[in-house]
């Protein structure tokens, strides 16, 4: 691989006109092809296969009517008692016509019809029924909805239209920018050449748009969640940053040590490219991967991103030689550019040794100079080895103590922003009526005929009403034909209370037994914890499958078999202490105001199987960007301490920013209002430091020097079957430096 990509980046390099023309008819393409073809995305999540989904599909099959999305406007008097009276009540009824009038709705129910008012005659509940689905609604059907009662309002009243009709995309605001921001001033620090971070910043941005562009070019045929193209944002900038990060910085060494551009190229990406090919293979099999647990909108998810971060790869390794063939040696610091030789149009010269012509300052940017603080920490590592080991794990376990207790669910207007139309009207819910208002379950009884439901629904009724903690049992809503009832439960306590998913398992067990008709529990709260239920139970499943590929991978890369293992034990502490700090803040709610949260609560249930997916994949990059270069000296004569020594101090420098730039995007996204996009910004943002930081440059160089060299151990019958992939061109650079030698 690494020899195919030594020619892919020396021809990228001489073509480097063709090449960006290319990569620029692309964008522009696929660009123009996502401005016409974009479809809607999906705000909803679905889950074939559970009990809530099957009655939704059960409704739009036998009644259509009851299926659509659903609303319900919370209307509060200036003072109690006010709805008793006829100004009140024509009050109420004008902002119910109001309702009715809006486009797309089928009715909107009288709350003095179906005594929907509190008992202080201060608070009504206007439900509304929509004919389409909540991703059928367009913005001006939103709008219009959002905009009733303003008439009552400019009378006293408080008019507060909600439900899941106001499920929205996420908007991507300039906060992310500042990630972004922060990630090219860490680029400029470490390579102290604003010509090399903007080529750096400029390759990524370009790999993030083509990215974009064709997940929403593919948009109109696909259906994509809400949250999907913010994911596959996340990732696409992330690793694009990273990836061009570790071409530009080998490329910046090659030439240094005295090689002409061309020839620097060719190897950065054989090299360099090799590794960016692995870590991006990774991730890329790790968000493939969540298609295994069989969730639809998880398996969209993970293959948008996926598809991100294939395009992140691609550019790397053709478009970034061909940009740093535009920039020749302007990518060094001023004072490197006439270090060594400057071959004509990079076709030329020939190689010198970094000896003949560097000097000082070149050797540090190269990593040779042992005072830098990669070298000095790695020495103090390796002489405090068990001390450090013992701090390093006994910290990420206490960061991981809050993890058992995490919860998940999916998210409800109780912890929307505050201030945003659908908290609004769930605060003034719960306010007038108690919590469980907010989160109304449905029954659904469908018989043979008419008279097989009519005869269940009144069983059905009495067995619901009699489970402990439901509040109230709405009449039932029957069918044209009257074979399919629609009764409403309302719980005492909220959607995302423990105690209202224990209803809905009563409930079920309640009615399990009654004959003559089908009997499904449903809603948005049900969907919430059937869809939790079922991400908890896959979660371990894919876990496993995660660490296992991971020993794997890394057993091919570096033809061991402790070393594997201890990277393995690595990433399950990153994972936990992750978990424990992401369910500290957005669970529990410690410094939930440094973060702009308003409101903890349950985490979103997709967000610990996709962080270990997404976390597998960055960790193995800095596992082998660090590891491959010790074993790398290992092979080459040093001992095991010398070799941990050596791979901590060439790869501290380029780990450190990458790290930091990742951190940075990730972080840009934790001020987002979206209480989901600032989870797994943030998620994402600590994970990425905790493993960066704490378990591949603390733990892993202290594990390493503790094991020597049985670290490199591997048994003679599995070294004859692991089949070699070379990821850091051993082969290729003996053979280019034996055409060195030869002078060919």
């Amino acid at each position: 691989m690494a020899t195919l990509l030594y020619r892919l980046g020396r021809g990228s390099m001489r073509r480097r006109r063709l090449v960006a023309a290319i990569w620029l008819v692309v964008l522009v393409g696929l660009g123009l092809a996502a401005a016409t073809l974009r479809g809607p995305t999906a705000s909803n999540f679905t889950m074939p296969g559970t009990e809530s989904q099957r009655a939704l599909d059960l409704l739009a099959e036998q009644f259509p009517a009851a299926s659509g999305a659903t609303g319900t406007i919370a209307v509060k008097a200036p003072a109690e008692g006010q709805l008793g009276t006829p100004e009140g009540q024509a009050v109420v009824q004008s902002i119910t016509q109001e309702a009715t009038a809006v486009p797309g709705v089928l009715a909107a129910v009288d709350p003095f019809q179906v005594g929907a008012v509190s008992p202080d005659g201060r608070y009504a509940l206007i439900q509304v029924q929509f004919g389409g689905g909540s991703d059928a609604i367009t913005e001006e059907q939103r709008e219009a909805y959002e905009e009733i009662g303003t008439q009552a309002e400019a009378q006293g009243w408080q008019v507060a239209p909600g439900g899941e009709v106001l499920n929205a995309e996420p908007e991507v605001g300039s906060t992310e920018a500042i990630g972004v921001a922060v990630a090219l001033i860490v680029l400029v620090i470490t390579f102290g050449s604003l010509v090399a971070a903007g080529m750096t910043m400029l390759n990524a941005l370009i790999g993030v748009g083509v990215g974009m562009a064709g997940l929403f070019a593919l948009s109109s045929v696909v259906e994509l969640t809400s949250t999907a193209p913010i994911l596959a944002l996340m990732l696409g900038l992330a690793v694009g940053i990273d990836y061009s990060l570790f071409i530009t910085s080998r490329y910046r060494q090659n030439l240094l040590e005295g090689l002409p551009a061309d020839e620097a190229i060719g190897r950065a990406v054989g090299t360099a490219g090799s590794a960016v090919v692995f870590a991006g293979a990774t991730v890329v099999i790790a968000l493939a991967g969540l298609s295994v647990v069989n969730i639809p909108f998880l398996t969209v998810m993970g293959l948008a991103a996926a598809g991100t971060v294939t395009v992140a790869v691609l550019v790397a390794i053709t478009l970034q030689p061909a940009l740093l063939g535009f920039a020749g040696r302007r990518v060094l610091p001023r004072k490197l550019r006439t270090a060594a030789p400057q071959a004509a149009d990079g076709d030329q010269g020939k190689p010198e040794t970094a000896e003949s012509g560097v000097g000082p300052d070149a050797a540090t940017i190269t990593g040779e100079d042992r005072s830098t603080f990669g070298f000095r920490w790695a020495a103090f590592l390796t002489r405090f080895r068990i001390p450090v080991i013992l701090a390093g794990v006994i910290g990420l376990g206490l960061l991981a103590l809050p993890a058992p207790d995490m919860r998940l669910a999916l998210p409800d207007a109780g912890t929307a922003p505050a201030g945003s139309a659908p908290r609004v009207a769930n605060d003034l819910i719960t306010e007038g009526f108690g919590p469980g208002f907010t989160g109304r379950l449905a029954v659904v009884v469908a018989g043979d005929d008419a008279q097989a439901t009519a005869a269940a629904v009144p069983q059905v009724a009495n067995l619901v009403q009699n489970t402990e903690n439901v509040l109230a049992v709405a009449p039932p809503q029957l069918s044209p034909d009257g074979r399919t009832a629609l009764l409403g439960v309302i719980p005492q306590t909220g959607p995302t209370d423990p105690a209202t998913e224990t209803m809905v398992h009563d409930i079920r067990t309640a009615v399990d037994g009654v004959q003559g008709a089908d009997v499904l529990l449903t809603g948005v709260t049900a969907i919430g914890i059937d869809i939790s239920e079922k991400l908890s139970d896959a979660m371990p499943v894919y876990l496993g499958l995660v660490v296992g590929l991971s020993i794997l991978l890394l057993m091919l890369v570096f033809r061991s078999v402790l070393v594997p293992i201890k990277a393995a034990l690595g990433f399950l502490l990153t994972v936990a202490a992750t978990f424990g700090l992401t369910v500290a803040v957005f669970q529990q709610g410690h410094l939930a105001d440094l973060f702009g949260l308003d409101t903890p609560g349950p985490l979103i249930s997709f967000l610990p199987i996709l962080l270990i997916g997404i976390l597998f994949g960055l960790a193995m990059d800095y596992e082998v960007f660090l590891v491959s270069r010790m074993r790398e000296d290992f092979v080459h004569g040093d001992t095991a301490q010398q070799a941990t020594i050596n791979g901590m101090g060439h790869g501290a420098r380029v780990v450190t920013a990458a790290a930091l730039i990742m951190t940075s995007v990730f972080g840009g996204f934790v001020f987002l209002d979206d209480p989901v996009i600032k989870s797994m910004g943030f998620a994402l943002a600590v994970g990425v430091a905790i493993d960066a930081f704490v378990v591949r440059m603390t733990i892993v160089p202290a594990v390493m020097s503790l094991l020597g060299k049985a670290a490199w151990w591997l048994p003679r019958w599995l070294d004859r079957f692991l089949p070699n992939v070379d990821i850091e061109g051993e082969k290729l650079r003996a053979k280019l430096d034996d055409k060195v030698h030869a002078g060919t």
